[in-house]
């Protein structure tokens, strides 16, 4: 077995988007290879409607996949394929923007104003940079959960996950996507592809990564302070850990325990040419793609959005 080390930790910076939603980015922008396939991720947090309510109005997208988990409050979304709908807590929606779709996304709060979810963003190989828009909404009942014995809780939301299947599925990066709780004072290993890229986001509590390959039982503080055992500092609430090569990554909890994304997919290794939600190969595909939003034939398939 071997343990991934840390390769990078980072906190999610405070960000404005849409028609100024305040939200924290983990990471985007500036480094399509850090973690290809994926390009972005997004924690859009809030305890105060005025920070969120104004959404995510009609906008395009092109040569991507987004995936948009809701924990606690509900988005109502629509998309010029005639979709629409409202995600709930819980829920996972998948959209294959293709060829070109315009999409738009309000977020509401809970009852006590509380709105939280996350959208990622996967790239899409060349060969299905314009390939047929594609939509799916899941409900959180159809997401499977594995409770182990010493407690930990995992939700495969997508891909294969020691035997279980996340609903979501006919995404190009083939990733697997996991929301995963450990215990206080747990220490946790869990096995990740080899050659995905990986990473993993902190969202509630706080724990250790460690870079030692020791798979069961609890670090002691003998073993945290020593020498012989590498460990990452203590990381907590909107901290990215990007994890270098290996086959699994280790995780001591915290006095509170620890819950988190746990995200890998095998890179694409094509080049990236990017211009906000649209994500080409070369710059003349890019250029095209503006041409075509600013000439009205973006959208291939679905409704006429002009």
């Amino acid at each position: 077995m071997s343990i991934r080390p840390v390769k990078q930790l980072s906190a999610a910076s405070p960000t404005l988007e849409g028609a100024g939603v305040k939200l924290h980015r983990a990471f985007g922008f500036h480094n399509p290879s850090l973690l290809d396939p994926f390009l972005l991720f997004d924690d859009f947090r809030n305890e105060h409607p005025e920070d969120y309510k104004a959404g995510f109005p009609w906008h395009p997208h092109r040569g991507i996949e987004t995936i948009t988990y809701v924990l606690s409050g509900s988005v109502d979304h629509g998309d010029s394929l005639g979709n629409e709908g409202t995600l709930g807590a819980g829920d996972v929606q998948w959209m294959t923007a293709g060829s070109g779709i315009m999409h738009q996304e309000m977020p509401k709060g809970d009852p006590n104003g509380r709105m939280h979810g996350f959208q990622l963003w996967a790239n899409l190989p060349s060969s299905l940079k314009m390939t047929s828009p594609r939509y799916q909404d899941i409900k959180g009942k159809d997401i499977e959960e594995l409770i182990d014995d010493d407690g930990t809780r995992i939700k495969v939301i997508v891909g294969d996950y020691l035997g279980k299947k996340g609903p979501v599925d006919g995404i190009a990066a083939d990733p697997v996507y996991l929301d995963v709780w450990v215990p206080p004072g747990r220490k946790k290993t869990l096995p990740v592809d080899t050659y995905a890229n990986a990473f993993a986001y902190i969202f509630e509590g706080s724990g250790i990564f460690a870079d030692a390959s020791k798979p069961f039982g609890v670090l002691t503080e003998k073993e945290i302070a020593g020498e012989e055992v590498h460990i990452r500092d203590m990381s907590g609430d909107r901290t990215l850990v990007v994890f270098d090569t290996g086959d699994s990554i280790t995780v001591q909890a915290g006095d509170h325990g620890i819950r988190f994304l746990l995200v890998s997919g095998r890179p694409i290794k094509e080049p990236v040419a990017w211009h906000g939600p649209i994500v080409m190969n070369t710059r003349e595909e890019l250029m095209t793609a503006m041409r075509d939003l600013q000439g009205g034939t973006f959208i291939k398939e679905g409704a006429d959005f002009k």
